[in-house]
């Protein structure tokens, strides 16, 4: 991939980050005019009228959102227990993340640093790289540690992750098995935070 496409695809993963952007902010005053923030039920009936079609549709955004994160991936972790309640919720996050997860570290590995840098910028991939430099098994520990956390930039990890040598065994089990922590803190402190700061104050 030459610097020309590499620019090319970069300015185009920047308008389609764009276009999703706007298009958040135009659904979201869409669902508010409808009241469904104000009323949960109101948001389940939207997402639940059909039985299959609604979960399907999140389950699909939540895979999508890790590859292109065009939505942030805080929002929809939230919104998925809101709709479908915290055990529903959580698998839908968990499962969609997981294999949103193994998805972008197969595009990484089989497209390599030009694929990478279109997502990461330069400065931030030189620095995570750093860490690879004093060996694949403290990188190893400090990307499992990392994606145990709620606040870590997974998605870039995951890519850079990719371009070490890393194998598909270490990564898999480390997703499956530290992913569940973050998606859980992150999802209920979204929803129930701001309400346990209004009774604090």
């Amino acid at each position: 991939m030459n610097d020309n496409v590499l620019r090319y695809n970069k300015k185009a993963f920047n308008i389609i980050t764009i276009i999703g952007f706007i298009a958040t902010i135009v659904g979201a005053v869409y669902l508010c005019h409808l009241g469904v923030f104000q009323n949960k039920e109101a948001l389940q009936q939207l997402i639940l009228a059909h039985k299959y079609i609604g979960p399907l549709i999140f389950f699909a955004l939540q895979v999508i959102q890790v590859i292109v994160p065009i939505i942030p991936g805080g929002i929809t972790m939230a919104a998925g227990v809101m709709i479908f309640g915290p055990v529903w919720g959580f698998i839908y996050n968990y499962i969609g993340i997981t294999l949103g997860s193994l998805l972008l570290f197969y595009f990484g590995k089989k497209y390599g640093q030009s694929l990478v840098k279109v997502f990461i910028k330069e400065k931030a991939y030189d620095k995570y790289m750093g860490w690879f430099e004093s060996g694949q098994k403290r990188f190893n520990i400090i990307f499992a540690l990392l994606i145990l956390s709620p606040v870590a930039p997974d998605d870039a990890l995951v890519l850079v992750a990719s371009q070490t040598k890393m194998t598909w065994r270490y990564f898999v089990w480390t997703i499956i098995l530290c992913k569940p922590l973050p998606i859980l803190m992150y999802s209920y402190i979204l929803i129930y935070g701001g309400g346990m700061l209004e009774k604090l104050l």
